[in-house]
């Protein structure tokens, strides 16, 4: 055993740790957790409470977000800011489901597209102004997608829940 690795861990080296496979340690799952909770919260707050300094909290916080773990966004409800239709869209596709997909992301109604194994290749959440707007988005430039074979929407009648605190593992 070397000396180094015989050493007591310090709180640089608990900042600095990631477990093995590219995992997060457990000090990075509390710092994301209390984020989850409430993405405004201080990061004197979380401090205390994972044992970190704050410096350290906010290094930690820029390199996660940096890693693309993570991201700190204010989530809205579409209805009260003009959107007033939101439907989840089922897409069967014929060919390279990645080419589809991508040109997918690249529409500015489209919220997020999943590849999933069933009856559909893609599904993808659409938030538009109204019914006009979605039926042009899906006239218009969803079907004429090369490699689009059918779709399927489902259309919101209501938002039940939606939650972002489902913390780690």
């Amino acid at each position: 055993m070397s000396p180094r690795s015989a050493a007591p861990e310090t709180r640089r080296d608990r900042d600095r740790r990631v477990s093995p496979g590219g995992g997060l340690d457990d000090v990075a799952k509390a710092i994301i957790e209390h984020l989850q909770n409430d993405g405004r919260q201080s990061y004197s707050a979380i401090a205390k409470d994972v044992g970190l300094s704050e410096a350290a909290v906010r290094q930690r916080v820029q390199r996660l977000l940096d890693a693309g773990v993570m991201q700190i966004v204010a989530v809205t409800d579409p209805l009260q800011i003009g959107f007033h239709r939101q439907a989840m869209i089922g897409l069967q596709v014929d060919g390279e489901l990645e080419t589809v997909a991508r040109r997918l992301t690249e529409l500015p109604e489209v919220a997020y597209v999943v590849t999933t194994a069933g009856s559909f290749d893609l599904m993808i959440e659409v938030v538009c102004e109204d019914d006009d707007q979605l039926l042009e988005l899906l006239s218009g430039r969803i079907r004429n997608l090369a490699g689009v074979r059918s779709t399927e929407t489902f259309v919101y009648l209501k938002l039940n829940k939606q939650h972002y605190n489902w913390g780690t593992r």
